[in-house]
């Protein structure tokens, strides 16, 4: 499955402009701050209206040609900067929250190595480990693709190290489409299989 994005949309004088068609596997938007990484990957996401343009995804029309599925209907697991995990609720209720069944928990939550953490509240967790159970909750909404907005933003060295590692997981073993934003070269190098510079 693959992005085919061709969108523009005007804010004031200014305009975000991005045009892309990539395979299988990461695609990585690069660049710095402020060039419309987000904003992108929220008109993907059916958060913003592009002006014009399309977003198809596996060949499958989310905008434009008359079509314009709203963000519930487009089967986007979108992963924000901040974890947002709900703090009332133990790491495996925030995992199945909006999930169709439990099936797939367990070997999920091995995938991004937090299994021993299904117990534990948010408050409790490391930066890197509260991101990859947000990625878990992501996955096991039946997500048809993966959106993530600088998910290893403000990590530690180490915490980045761990999360870096679950990313490659779920690159190389969710076999979903993952559309990625960072102003990080190394990020971009390692996690994409198509790098999009903007």
């Amino acid at each position: 499955m693959s992005f085919d994005v061709d969108v523009t949309l005007r804010r004031g004088d200014a305009e975000v402009r991005a045009c892309f068609q990539t395979g299988a596997g990461a695609t990585v938007l690069f660049g710095p701050s402020g060039v419309g990484k987000t904003s992108v990957l929220d008109m993907v996401a059916g958060l913003l209206r592009p002006d014009r343009g399309h977003v198809r995804v596996g060949g499958a029309a989310l905008f434009g040609g008359g079509v314009d599925l709203p963000s519930e209907r487009r089967g986007a697991g979108y992963v924000f900067q901040e974890p947002r995990l709900f703090p009332h609720l133990r790491v495996r209720a925030n995992l199945l929250y909006g999930a169709r069944s439990d099936e797939r928990l367990e070997a999920t939550a091995r995938m991004l190595d937090i299994a021993h953490l299904l117990d534990r509240w948010p408050r409790t967790l490391s930066g890197g480990e509260a991101r990859r159970a947000a990625i878990g909750r992501a996955l096991l909404s039946d997500a048809r693709f993966l959106l993530l907005d600088e998910p290893l933003a403000s990590l530690d060295r180490a915490r980045r190290e761990e999360a870096m590692r679950g990313l490659e997981r779920v690159r190389d073993e969710a076999g979903l489409p993952i559309l990625l934003v960072t102003h990080d070269a190394e990020e971009a190098e390692r996690l994409g299989t198509t790098v999009v510079r903007m």
